[in-house]
């Protein structure tokens, strides 16, 4: 009984990764791996403190990604300015997330304007995916 239940136990751990593979995805770090002068490597660390921090510099409506995305990235949002509905961020909640470079860019262009007033650079754009996809 035991030696089935570890066996389940092992396939499900080895399919969790699952979540955040797509190649679509990869090539958008990758991207932004190459634009980022310097880099090191992106950091789920730095992008959860992106995702967290109130910022001053945008609309006082959403000082933070949170004020859409809510405190759990696994969650429905709603726009803090429209009140329209949001599908989470989070990749293990919606694979779907981070795959279409337009839409990605279209989402960071709004957002990090409307949120920290200004773009977000290469390394915040890849900080942030790389948190969401432990997510």
């Amino acid at each position: 009984m035991i030696r089935p239940l570890m066996l389940s136990a092992a396939l499900l751990l080895a399919a969790a990764p699952a979540f955040a593979a797509d190649a679509r995805r990869d090539a958008i770090l990758a991207d932004y791996a190459k634009a980022d002068s310097g880099h090191t490597g992106f950091s789920a660390s730095r992008g959860e403190s992106l995702f967290r921090t109130q910022w001053k510099g945008g609309d006082e409506r959403t000082p933070s990604c949170t004020a859409c995305h809510t405190d759990n990235p696994r969650q429905n949002g709603r726009n803090a300015k429209t009140g329209r509905p949001i599908d989470p961020v989070a990749v293990s909640v919606n694979s779907k997330r981070f795959t279409d470079v337009d839409l990605v860019e279209k989402q960071f262009t709004r957002d990090c304007k409307s949120v920290l007033g200004r773009e977000c650079t290469p390394r915040e754009k890849g900080d942030y995916i790389t948190f969401m996809m432990g997510q």
